[in-house]
């Protein structure tokens, strides 16, 4: 069971926590952590690209010129993908990215990335602040924990003003322990993590 420093609101030392290894103690996989990945950047785009065809261009209803006696090629329509202003010949057109990630696949790729991040040393738990309200103490925490640079800050249930102040931070991320995301825990920067959004990630996803 990995044993992790915690600190209080202001930033100082507050004894140490036992995580639960079936969430911060198991072995990473990559490929599954890869499929997680792409399939939450699949599922976030947004799929309205459109190219116009020569059927959908404006005009061409008209035939340029006739068909024989001219010495110049065939044309039926102005909006020709070979013309200039015509159609486009094979361009996007909108449709669906999204990509089904089964639940425990999805659980055990977050059970990973949170696991990597505890064993390089990148997750910092602190005590709730509760009623925290004021971005100037938040960014004396992060400083004081080592988390100043583009951190992670993972909130629980009654933390709201604590996400509020969070989240004026330049470059912080704020993101509820129920909503994480596998490709933002896979980012360099730091974890910071609140006592009760552990205790909703041990309950999550240690069945």
């Amino acid at each position: 069971m990995p044993k992790i420093q915690t600190f209080d609101a202001t930033g100082a030392p507050a004894g140490e926590m036992d995580l639960p290894a079936q969430v911060f103690g198991v072995h990473p996989q990559r490929p599954m952590l890869h499929r997680a990945v792409i399939g939450e950047l699949a599922n976030r785009r947004t799929g309205t690209h459109n190219a116009l065809t020569r059927g959908d261009v404006r005009g061409g209803g008209r035939k340029p010129w006739r068909q024989k006696g001219t010495g110049r090629a065939r044309a039926g329509s102005r909006r020709s993908p070979l013309w200039t202003g015509g159609g486009i010949t094979f361009g996007p057109v909108p449709r669906d990215h999204s990509q089904s990630i089964p639940r425990k696949e999805r659980q055990f790729a977050l059970r990973s990335a949170l696991s990597a991040k505890t064993e390089a040393g990148r997750l910092v738990v602190i005590e709730s602040p509760a009623g925290q309200s004021k971005t100037k103490a938040v960014a004396a925490l992060l400083r004081a924990v080592g988390a100043a640079d583009r951190p992670i800050i993972v909130t629980g249930a009654g933390e709201a003003a604590f996400a509020r102040a969070a989240a004026n931070i330049r470059g912080a991320r704020v993101m509820d322990a129920r909503r994480l995301s596998v490709q933002a825990l896979l980012t360099p920067g730091m974890i910071v993590m609140t006592k009760p959004a552990v205790t909703t990630l041990t309950e999550v996803l240690g069945a």
